[in-house]
């Protein structure tokens, strides 16, 4: 089933249309949001602009590349600022892993209005920023992971103690007077594998269904 509204998948349908591109990025001091060409768009109570004071303009979109094995899918962001102030703000530490959100849109040709709604085709979060510096040229590339990537983080470093349990979930002191636990749960590392086999007949006369060793 398509995700397009009617509006949207009726506006695709027609033979000239005007399509653009929206991209959000919101950092800790500044929300980013850009369109892939000139003017305006709002939908979402939120509005988009050609061009930024500090971020500049979007100068392109790479494809999406789907990961493979441990990799997540990523996008490359290349960001045309005026100046070094881009750089600095996504450079930050606490810039990372800031959130994006990329829709694909269409707006009337006669009103200039977004038609409901936008399609969101794709949610991250900043990766790796890059600046290239040339000649009368400024660009900024930003690497741009998938949500998915947090289903590939690891579990090391978790322990079973009040200590980590409460850097999850703060004030919970359900293991704070907790100096010994009977039944061992795995934490922090892959069960160990069964070493349930079977041993033959029994003293009694009857098959015998296992034994632990």
């Amino acid at each position: 089933m398509s995700s397009l509204t009617s509006a949207f998948a009726a506006e695709l349908a027609k033979p000239a249309l005007i399509l653009f591109g929206a991209v959000e990025i919101v950092l800790p001091g500044a929300t980013v949001r850009l369109l892939d060409g000139a003017g305006t768009a709002t939908f979402g109570g939120r509005t988009f602009v050609g061009r930024d004071a500090t971020f500049g303009v979007l100068g392109g979109v790479s494809d999406f590349a789907d990961g493979i094995e441990d990799q997540a899918p990523s996008l490359t962001l290349t960001l045309l600022p005026p100046g070094n102030s881009a750089m600095a703000a996504f450079a930050a530490a606490t810039a990372q892993g800031s959130a994006v959100s990329i829709w694909v849109g269409a707006m009337d040709a006669v009103t200039g209005q977004v038609i409901a709604d936008p399609d969101l085709i794709f949610v991250g979060e900043t990766d790796v920023p890059t600046q290239k510096v040339r000649a009368g040229e400024r660009e900024l590339e930003l690497t741009v992971i998938s949500i998915f990537d947090r289903f590939l983080e690891t579990d090391e470093g978790e322990r079973l103690n009040t200590g980590f349990h409460q850097s999850i979930w703060a004030g919970e002191t359900g293991l704070e007077f907790i100096s010994f636990v009977r039944d061992q749960p795995i934490w922090g590392a892959d069960a160990p594998q069964s070493v349930l086999v079977g041993t033959g007949a029994s003293p009694n006369g009857d098959a015998a269904r296992g034994a632990f060793v």
